[in-house]
């Protein structure tokens, strides 16, 4: 009976816990960034799922990237708006910035996880931009599912910190 009960709490605490997945692109240029460097950070459309609009969900993942790069730089902005690619590069080379951050909503779905089991998820795409020479020096698929038992508490930005800081990392000497 011990075994069973044990395992049954073991089951439990596996649903609680949040997955995430970080796959970067292979790329041979080889650039970092410093601090004294600049960053644009473009404003994804927001994300949606089904006939559901996540409104502010685009304005999320970029503040998330800037939440990141910010413990690292001293001049990084976020889009006021959201742009194509080509806009978003027009206005970081305009304004002057190094690089640009452009980022993609691929999935986002925000689940009553406690009443529904349905996990929250997301997916994002986050590309680094050489603005002087609009060669990307790298890319990232972000994926995360919230854990089954999130008492309410989880929302699809909630998967992004731990993998954004991941990959922001990896850009630094």
């Amino acid at each position: 009976m011990k075994k069973i009960i044990m395992a049954v709490c073991l089951a439990s605490l596996w649903g609680c816990a949040d997955s995430h997945s970080l796959n970067v692109t292979e790329s041979n240029i080889t650039a970092t960034i410093n601090s004294t460097q600049s960053v644009y950070i473009a404003l994804s459309k927001d994300g949606s799922y089904g006939k559901h609009h996540y409104d502010g969900s685009g304005m999320m993942l970029s503040q998330t990237i800037q939440s990141s790069l910010i413990k690292r730089l001293h001049n990084v902005e976020i889009a006021r708006k959201p742009e194509l690619f080509p806009e978003a590069l027009k206005s970081a080379q305009r304004d002057g910035y190094d690089y640009l951050f452009y980022p993609t909503i691929m999935h986002w779905e925000d689940r009553s996880t406690e009443w529904s089991a349905k996990p929250d998820k997301v997916t994002v795409k986050i590309a680094v931009i050489d603005v002087e020479t609009q060669t990307e020096i790298k890319s990232a698929i972000v994926d995360g599912t919230s854990g089954i038992a999130t008492f309410g508490g989880d929302h699809p930005q909630d998967l992004l910190p731990e993998p954004v800081e991941k990959f922001t990392a990896q850009l630094f000497n």
